[in-house]
C-alpha cells in the first residue's frame, strides 16, 4: 500500500509498518470492537437473544494454556490483543493482500463480510476448541449472535479504513 492504505489494496501488498499503519488498526479496530460488543452486550440481549461474552472466551482460552485467567486478562486479550491488533493485522497484513490476488477489485463490503465470516469460524470454531470448549458452542443462540457479531466487526473495521483512506487521499 502507499502512504494512503485502501482496505482493499490495490497492489498485491501489505501496509508498511509504520506508525500511520498502527495507528490506522488501532482506531479501525476500536470502532469494529465497539460495534461488536454493542450488537454482542447491548442489542442482541435487548433483542430476546443471547449475550456474548467475548472475555470470557479469552479467559477460557488463557486457562487452558496455563496462562493467568482474570477478569482483566480476559478483558485484554478480548479488547487489546484481538480488537485493536489481531483481528486488523489479519485483514490488512493477510486476507485483503490475498483476496486483492485472488479475486482482485470488489467493493469493499463482500470481502469485509467474508472476512467477519471467517473470524467467526475461527473464533467460535477453533479458539472455543482450543479452550476447551464445545465444537462451535455447541450451535447454541450464542453462536448465531457470535456470528453476526463478527462479521458486524469485520463491516465496521473495514468502513473506517475506507473512510479514513478516502479522507486523507483528497
Amino acid at each position: 500500500m502507499n502512504t494512503t492504505p485502501s482496505a482493499v489494496p490495490s497492489a498485491h501488498s501489505v501496509p508498511a509498518l509504520n506508525f500511520n499503519t498502527l495507528g490506522l488498526m488501532f482506531v479501525s479496530g476500536f470502532f469494529a470492537t465497539i460495534a461488536f460488543d454493542l450488537w454482542g452486550q447491548v442489542l442482541s440481549p435487548a433483542l430476546g437473544f443471547a449475550t456474548l461474552s467475548p472475555h470470557g472466551l479469552a479467559r477460557s482460552l488463557l486457562g487452558s494454556l496455563g496462562l493467568p485467567a482474570s477478569d482483566f486478562a480476559g478483558y485484554f486479550v478480548h479488547f487489546y490483543l484481538v480488537g485493536l491488533i489481531g483481528y486488523p493485522v489479519g485483514w490488512m497484513f493477510i486476507f485483503a493482500p490475498l483476496w486483492q490476488r485472488v479475486v482482485g477489485g470488489t467493493h469493499w463490503l463482500l470481502p469485509a463480510a467474508i472476512y467477519g465470516f471467517g473470524l467467526w469460524v475461527f473464533a467460535i470454531g477453533g479458539i472455543t476448541t482450543v479452550a476447551g470448549l464445545p465444537f462451535f458452542l455447541g450451535f447454541s443462540g450464542i453462536t448465531w449472535v457470535a456470528l453476526v457479531g463478527h462479521v458486524l466487526y469485520g463491516i465496521v473495521l473495514v468502513a473506517c479504513l475506507e473512510l479514513i483512506a478516502r479522507r486523507t487521499s483528497g
